[in-house]
């Protein structure tokens, strides 16, 4: 028997001795406790790792709270309390470097997105509508980007609103590829990993489930309903503002980038009004204009003459040219070329500031806070009450989107605590549900902040928005069989990129680049070459991902060829193949290799 187990058998056998230790001056009895504490932290981190979706209880390292002098307690504070001052920091910049990232896919095909969503011809059905909305807005890295474009194309009339409906549902989709970006700066660890793509992709998931299901009806109701042209959403939000009328204007505000603009704007400065005008087809704009801005308000001091031989220095705003880090080598470089380096810039701070946070959240997510903070994040009111803390996360999810204004933000601060394993990929879910409901904030202000004359139409298109998003939730999360099928996909993808870690780069170009840009591109060919081939290939996937399900659930309905997929060549049902290529390609890279690695 160790000295441990000889400890605590007494202990468990005298409970009288555990009451009365502190007044009969028993040490043996507090160092036992203690040891017992560090033994329950080793079970807890075992079966962490058993369960790679458990919240991660990290065993507690050094003295306990209890165990130490008052000069280690405030030393202990200390370091805490200057790990907290560095953590927002890194927060900051990890902000700054993704609205850097932002203008980087601005500068790379901002005008290209701009051109194209002023191409009618191109826009001619709800599926091109969906594929450009996507691509824009991976392109331009912002959905609210892609929807103040939008609502100025439909006040010009350059978009109908039913137009309008079907590429904000694609820059729904496009707009959480930056915290599937992010959950990429989780790769080192395989866990972690996993669970930081899962809670990136469950955004995912749900967006294009809610798309699967609204898409079909917003179209056929428009195609068939009794008001032509025009679907469920289009009805509901005419109906809606018909009526209304704007007597005051809104000012937008911004309260994350007043913080984060004095930093960047040293850095760069574009001019988004550019990519407006490509897209409303205005002739007078130059094919050679730079997006970067040369010319900006300054404030200058003037004197001004006020009688009696006397001045006053005033600070007048003038015209004048722009001062910031990459002025001078715009005047000289391409955009493509600037958004170039804009962009490795952008991705450096990112997963430098991403895995500093992450180090820094292991270091203070330890012990009696770590158990704290994963109680109270992931806690569920009590009793009967307990099925509304989902809903009350939504809340949360919108409320916190509403304030930093951009989802992809609220989303990607998110994804790595849920790497970490503080946070659950159940309350994820509907964190991520309220920050769409938040997003569709920004449009919201927007369309209250135009002019009268179209002031309806932009607040109709603003609404459709948020309604798509309701629709969604109401779909996919308040029947619990529902629920778990965005989640279980999410969880899917988690362990496949944690056993292949290049499936994450591969899902992100095929599902946000290859598949919206060959839909689109049959779509433009016309709807009945797009039915001819695209359904097909649609109906193939579902009959395939139905064979899957049976295969787990019910495999004695199938027929015995059809059991497994042994029968294919291993290329068509195994990923293992690849992964061999891959490691063999690039053996050195550490997020290349398989199974073996931690």
């Amino acid at each position: 028997m160790s000295l441990s187990d000889a400890r605590v058998a007494p202990l468990e056998n005298e409970p009288s001795t555990m009451e009365n230790g502190e007044k009969n001056g028993d040490l043996s009895v507090s160092i036992t406790s203690l040891e017992r504490r560090r033994q329950e932290d080793q079970k807890k981190s075992e079966a962490d790792e058993e369960d790679p979706w458990a919240l991660v209880a990290p065993p507690h390292k050094g003295k306990y709270w209890r165990e130490m002098t008052c000069s280690e307690k405030l030393q202990d504070v200390g370091i805490i309390f200057v790990r907290l001052i560095l953590l927002f920091v890194l927060l900051y910049f990890f902000i700054c470097s993704l609205n850097f990232l932002s203008d980087a896919f601005r500068l790379l095909g901002g005008k290209a997105a701009g051109k194209a969503l002023s191409n009618n011809k191109i826009l001619n059905n709800p599926i091109s509508n969906l594929m450009m909305g996507i691509l824009a807005t991976v392109l331009l890295q912002s959905s609210s980007t892609t929807t103040s474009i939008v609502v100025t194309m439909v006040a010009s009339s350059l978009l109908n609103v039913r137009q309008a409906i079907f590429i904000i549902m694609g820059a729904n989709i496009g707009t959480s590829v930056t915290n599937t970006i992010v959950s990429v700066g989780q790769a080192g660890k395989r866990n972690e990993f996993r669970r930081a793509f899962a809670g990136a992709t469950v955004h995912d998931m749900f967006n294009w489930l809610s798309v699967v299901c609204i898409l079909p009806i917003e179209w056929l109701t428009g195609a068939f309903g009794s008001w032509k042209d025009c679907g469920l959403l289009c009805q509901l939000t005419h109906a809606m503002t018909k009526n209304l009328n704007s007597e005051k204007h809104s000012t937008k505000k911004e309260l994350l980038k007043a913080l984060t603009k004095p930093f960047t704007r040293l850095i760069i400065q574009l001019d988004k009004k550019i990519i407006t005008k490509y897209a409303q087809n205005d002739n007078t704009t130059n094919s050679n204009l730079t997006l970067v801005k040369h010319v900006c308000k300054i404030t200058v001091p003037q004197a001004v003459y006020v009688g009696n031989n006397t001045c006053r220095i005033e600070h007048v705003e003038s015209m004048g040219r722009c001062h910031f880090l990459f002025e001078n080598l715009a005047r000289t470089w391409s955009d493509h070329a600037l958004g170039v380096l804009l962009l490795v810039l952008a991705l450096g701070i990112l997963c430098l500031c991403l895995v500093l946070i992450v180090k820094l959240l292991h270091s203070l997510l330890r012990g009696k806070i770590a158990t704290v903070l994963r109680r109270f994040i992931n806690a569920d009111f009590p009793g009967r009450f307990r099925h509304l803390t989902g809903y009350v996360a939504i809340l949360i999810g919108a409320g916190f989107t509403m304030l930093v204004q951009s989802s992809s933000v609220f989303t990607s601060a998110l994804t790595p605590l849920v790497g970490v394993g503080i946070l659950h990929l159940d309350r994820m879910y509907p964190l991520t549900l309220g920050a769409n409901i938040g997003t569709t904030f920004t449009a919201i202000l927007a369309a209250l902040a135009s002019n009268r004359d179209v002031f309806q139409k932009t607040l109709q298109v603003a609404l459709s928005h948020l309604f798509f998003n309701i629709f969604g939730i109401l779909i996919w999360y308040p029947v619990p069989v529902m629920r778990n099928v965005p989640i279980n996909l999410a969880k899917m993808l988690g362990n496949t990129t944690a056993k292949y870690r290049w499936f994450a780069f591969v899902y992100l170009f095929v599902v946000f680049l290859v598949i919206p840009g060959m839909v689109f591109g049959l779509s433009v060919a016309g709807t009945a070459v797009l039915a001819g081939v695209g359904l097909p290939i649609f109906f193939f996937f579902v009959a395939i991902a139905v064979i899957n399900v049976l295969q787990k659930k019910k495999p004695n309905v199938l027929p015995a060829k059809l059991k497994n997929w042994e029968f294919l060549p291993r290329p068509l049902h195994s990923l293992q193949p690849y992964d061999d290529v891959f490691t063999r390609l690039c053996s050195v890279c550490k997020c290349c290799i398989s199974d073996s690695d931690d």
